[in-house]
């Protein structure tokens, strides 16, 4: 069984539902001050935007495009000290739709990390939990960079934020720094090395000489996942093509699970335990605009992992995926004691 340093993951992570309003509010209840704010409106077609502390609330970037940042003084407005406020911009808070954000804790603002042959900019890492934020500017050149973690990073998701053009890139520790995915994109795994062009270490990241993760004299941003026992699980699983599909331990029952097939072009799925329950589970389309979806390709959240319960392409085709999860709660804490006992 396992056990985990975090008996109470919603300290780091957690998914919050809200309702827009057209005018200024605030969203508040998380146990902690959010340094990573994703938001999607999920009653209609709207896209994605993400915050991060770093960077700076009211500084906007997109996981559903390859559009460089923008700044904007009516969407996320500042970052508190459990939630955080919004203006009255409907991709953020409109009349009479309904929200998800996805809120995560690293470590504040962050600081300079001169570890790197780049000093980044800002460093804002939680080493409990395994998530930090590094800002820089591209060398053109191979480099590499300080994450702050203390352990390897396992998924790291990189995006220009100065060039509109250029694409989001995951490297994942499963598939091999030669190996990356495209966040806005449903394109398969493609093999390259000059975007990750090394494994990191548990201080750096290695970073090519493309556009997309490190161009000459313009802001990046990198977000850096280590796996935590009990709180988070990132890596591939093999879908087995039947309804009753393949079963994914993690040690911990999901509260968010991300998917993609990396050998076919279908959309991203992302689920949580706050939009849906087992057997009616509703997804999130992260390279997409739509609206929630519905269970047609569902998974069930278990105490110990996640469970397919379908055989389509998108989530257990006969193919590898790549996923991320985080936790509601530990199968075991730390303690020893199962969870469901508490």
């Amino acid at each position: 069984m396992a056990y985990t340093t975090i008996d109470k993951p919603s300290d780091y992570f957690v998914t919050k539902l809200y309702n827009g309003s057209d005018s200024a509010q605030s969203i508040t209840g998380l146990d902690f001050q959010p340094d990573w704010v994703w938001l999607k409106r999920r009653s209609s077609v709207r896209g994605h935007t993400v915050y991060d502390a770093p960077r700076g609330a009211t500084y906007g970037i997109y996981p559903d495009l390859s559009d460089k940042e923008s700044v904007g003084s009516s969407a996320l407005t500042a970052f508190t000290s459990d939630g955080f406020s919004l203006g009255a911009d409907d991709r953020v808070s409109g009349s009479g739709h309904t929200y998800v954000s996805w809120n995560w804790e690293a470590n504040g603002a962050g600081a300079s990390n001169t570890a790197g042959s780049i000093n980044t900019t800002k460093t804002s890492a939680s080493t409990t939990s395994g998530f930090s934020i590094v800002t820089y500017t591209g060398t053109g050149s191979n480099a590499t960079l300080g994450h702050g973690l203390g352990i390897k990073p396992s998924v790291i998701m990189v995006k220009n934020l100065e060039t509109n053009g250029e694409d989001w890139a995951i490297y994942n520790e499963a598939l091999g720094y030669s190996k990356y995915l495209k966040l806005n994109s449903t394109t398969t795994v493609s093999t390259n090395t000059n975007r990750f062009n090394a494994v990191p270490t548990t201080s750096l990241i290695n970073i090519g000489a493309v556009n997309e993760t490190n161009q000459s004299s313009k802001k990046h941003v990198a977000y850096c996942f280590a796996n935590i026992q009990g709180f988070s699980k990132m890596g591939t699983y093999t879908g087995n093509g039947n309804a009753d599909g393949a079963f994914v331990y993690t040690g911990f029952k999901p509260a968010w699970v991300l998917l993609k097939n990396t050998a076919a072009t279908e959309a991203y799925f992302l689920f949580d335990n706050k939009r849906g329950v087992n057997g009616a589970m509703v997804a999130a389309f992260p390279d997409e605009t739509a609206a929630d979806g519905g269970a047609a390709d569902n998974i069930d959240l278990l105490s110990n992992g996640f469970k397919l319960r379908a055989s389509g392409a998108i989530v257990n085709s006969v193919a590898e995926f790549f996923y991320m999860a985080f936790a509601e709660n530990p199968l075991v804490t730390s303690t020893g004691v199962p969870a469901t006992a508490r």
